[in-house]
């Protein structure tokens, strides 16, 4: 059994930004699959990982590390190597600041457009398709400039933002007025080590 475990469900974005992690830095991992259909999430030998009944979950050895941007910084520190965590303070506070860009307005933007789309949770859909576009053109403006979100090298920065980015289509928010988005998505899933999320092909 590999030392480290990731309750995981599949075509949870925030799941896959720790898979997709994982997988960059070439580290083993047992994945655990959650049930989200079925409440595992909020019973209580779950809530003892994660309080916020939320997925994922990484645990190796002693640690025990909840919500993905989380991991992302745990997973760096721990087992990166090279700028996936930028040394330098102003580099590193970029890379925090599109960490609280993937909290925000991508997790109430784009991420939640597909949860309507895909689960018919009733939300303000409009309200989560104007928050992507607002975050969409950001990004596209900041990466005309420079090919990686924090830098001229990929970070956590571009784990944190790409899933939800890059499955905006499934909320019906189209990629194709954002072009220096799309490249940036194929820069990412040129990295070694990439693994993508799986369709969401449900009806």
């Amino acid at each position: 059994m590999s030392a480290i475990q990731l309750y995981d469900f599949p075509l949870s974005g925030h799941s896959h930004r720790a898979r997709l992690m994982l997988s960059l830095l070439g580290l083993e991992y047992e994945a655990i699959l959650v049930n989200l259909a079925a409440g595992e999430h909020k019973q209580p030998a779950y809530l003892k990982r994660n309080r916020f009944g939320q997925v994922p979950v990484l645990v190796d050895g002693d640690a025990v590390i909840a919500d993905s941007n989380a991991i992302l910084v745990y997973l760096a520190r721990r087992y990166g190597h090279g700028d996936w965590i930028p040394a330098d303070p102003a580099a590193e506070a970029q890379v925090q600041r599109w960490l609280s860009a993937a909290a925000g307005p991508l997790a109430f933007g784009a991420a939640q457009a597909r949860l309507h789309k895909w689960r018919g949770v009733p939300l303000d859909y409009p309200l989560a398709v104007s928050r992507a576009e607002a975050l969409l053109q950001v990004m596209e403006q900041e990466l005309a400039e420079r090919p990686f979100l924090a830098g001229q090298a990929a970070t956590i920065a571009d784990v944190a933002l790409y899933t939800y980015t890059a499955h905006a289509p499934e909320g019906e928010i189209p990629l194709a007025p954002y072009p220096h988005v799309r490249a940036w998505l194929a820069r990412v899933e040129a990295l070694p080590g990439f693994v993508a999320m799986p369709a969401n092909t449900a009806s």
